[in-house]
């Protein structure tokens, strides 16, 4: 199927577009963006930099995709910013691309929901199946895991890692690491509990969740100290296929602290 490009539009030579790739009215694309087919992209959009955008994407009006970082120390460098499949970005996203300083990339995966007004800032990792409600921010260097859902108007410190299936609430703020498969609430974000609706969303099994809620009471008992209740959980539990998914997540180099429960909530 051809290509339509509204009149109005500015393709700049140079960009690579594929099959059935829609542009509308007074949208913008930069001579070093590459689409993929079948994407959408509607009125008043603006996509430049090194942007590399997969294929069946739908793009929103007023959303700004491959813009410069809001870094004071990016000087102007070519940095990339990946995009995979099936995303939806709704009116006013913005995305950035990586910085010099850091990974020098963005990467977006697949069949994520963008709403209105949320942002990906420099060099993050942001993975598949995530939703970013209305105003959702996250600052540079941040990792998003897969079916990880972030709440309006919440925001994720820079450096901070969120684990697969975490549910982060509206009008959170997260300044540490946040476990996978956990619920964090509150204006200062801390852990509530398992994102039980979530799991049960996606089938989780009832001794699946059983376990994983032992393991969060472990975790974050009263008793000992964490790296003591950790290495208890190592030996109960490595051969549980999720809770290695915990354990690898704590096992790695980071540069913030871990999110932790409020001591009444356990």
């Amino acid at each position: 199927m051809s290509n339509y490009f509204h009149p109005t539009s500015i393709i700049h030579k140079g960009c690579k577009i594929e099959d059935n790739v829609s542009v509308g009215p007074y949208s913008i694309i930069g001579p070093n963006v590459k689409i993929g087919k079948n994407t959408k992209i509607h009125s008043h959009v603006i996509i430049v930099g090194n942007t590399t955008i997969g294929v069946n994407n739908e793009i929103y009006p007023f959303s700004a995709i491959g813009s410069n970082p809001q870094h004071l120390k990016y000087d102007g460098e070519m940095t990339e910013l990946t995009i995979g499949e099936n995303n939806i970005f709704r009116e006013h996203v913005t995305i950035h691309p990586g910085t010099n300083i850091g990974i020098k990339k963005t990467i977006i995966g697949d069949n994520g929901f963008f709403m209105v007004g949320s942002h990906v800032a420099h060099d993050c990792i942001v993975g598949n199946n995530v939703v970013f409600v209305n105003n959702a921010v996250i600052g540079g260097h941040v990792e998003i895991s897969d079916y990880v859902y972030l709440g309006g108007q919440s925001a994720v410190h820079q450096f901070c890692r969120i684990g697969q299936h975490a549910i982060v609430g509206a009008g959170t703020t997260i300044d540490g690491d946040v476990i996978p498969f956990t619920s964090v609430v509150g204006s200062r974000g801390y852990l509530s509990g398992l994102n039980l609706v979530g799991l049960k969303r996606r089938s989780f099994k009832k001794e699946e969740i059983k376990t994983l809620r032992n393991v969060y009471r472990l975790l974050f008992a009263p008793e000992g100290t964490f790296n003591e209740r950790l290495s208890e959980v190592n030996e109960t539990y490595n051969n549980n296929f999720f809770v290695k998914e915990i354990l690898d997540f704590l096992s790695e180099n980071s540069n913030r602290p871990l999110v932790h429960p409020k001591m009444d909530k356990l």
